[in-house]
């Protein structure tokens, strides 16, 4: 039946047309505003990884690692005689703008909420699991297991076996309260979820796998002169938090780690390990 059909009448063909120019118009404006949408300039692109979920798990770490890098030139870590400048107080700073950097972020870690707070078992796993890694990295000190080990931070007064308290506490408040808090927020919630999936935050870590868990271990001991150890650390730290799924015990656990070595370096006068 010809002239039936839509395009074979007057209607249709008004219709059509009515069609076609609203279609351009949209077109028109699609094209018009592609452009915007499309275009990334460093500018954007560095708004939209500060407003990421990855932002705030890395800032305070590469704060960290920036005074690390700085520290190659500077001076030694060493008593210095009195009027000279003091470079221990740099190394020491390191830790206050990190934890600066955690408090002022510590809204956005939701996997750092305390309540409900750890379980009995969940204690002795993070207590137990960090005396292990402080043993074990006590023993793996020397030869092909470490890099070159440095002389250390010497936290002794000029011209005396006297210990510079102030100095001192704020290196153990850095090296266990803030160092455990920014390297579990980065190693663990962040990349090691990450590895395994780049929408991190939707991972259950009890579902990563076993890759992820190995390559954030290796990485991690590249971090540290004692490699292996630092290896063995990364597994075990990662190990409890996918058995777990709660931040704090490997935080925790790291924590009695190197507040441990802290007590040994002062004991033994060992500053290597520092």
């Amino acid at each position: 039946m010809r002239g039936a059909g839509l395009y074979g009448s007057r209607h249709g063909t008004r219709l059509n047309a009515e069609r076609a120019i609203g279609g351009w118009r949209t077109a028109l404006h699609e094209d018009d505003t592609m452009p915007e949408e499309k275009v990334k300039t460093p500018s954007t692109m560095l708004q939209a990884w500060i407003r990421s979920d990855a932002f705030p798990r890395i800032l305070p770490f590469a704060l960290f690692i920036a005074f690390v890098a700085a520290g190659s030139f500077l001076p030694e870590p060493v008593p210095v005689a009195p009027g000279e400048t003091d470079a221990r107080w740099i190394y020491a700073a390191r830790a206050l703008v990190a934890g600066a950097a955690v408090l002022i972020l510590w809204s956005k870690f939701e996997e750092l909420r305390w309540s409900p707070g750890l379980r009995l078992s969940e204690w002795v796993l993070a207590i137990g699991s960090g005396l292990a890694v402080w043993v074990i990295w006590i023993l793996l000190d020397e030869g092909w297991v470490t890099f070159e080990l440095s002389s250390g931070f010497d936290p002794r007064r000029y011209g005396s076996e006297e210990i510079d308290w102030p100095l001192t506490v704020m290196r153990l408040l850095g090296l266990a309260v803030v160092v455990p808090v920014v390297e579990e927020l980065f190693w663990r919630s962040f990349l090691m979820r990450w590895i395994h999936e780049q929408d991190f935050l939707r991972i259950e870590p009890a579902k990563v796998g076993v890759r992820a868990l190995l390559i954030s271990s290796v990485l991690f001991a590249l971090e540290h002169s004692q490699w292996l150890a630092g290896f063995i650390a990364g597994i075990v730290y990662g190990w409890i938090y996918l058995r777990t799924g709660r931040l704090w015990v490997p935080i925790v656990a790291h924590a009695v780690t190197n507040g441990m070595l802290g007590v040994y370096i002062l004991v033994t006068g060992d500053w290597r390990f520092w």
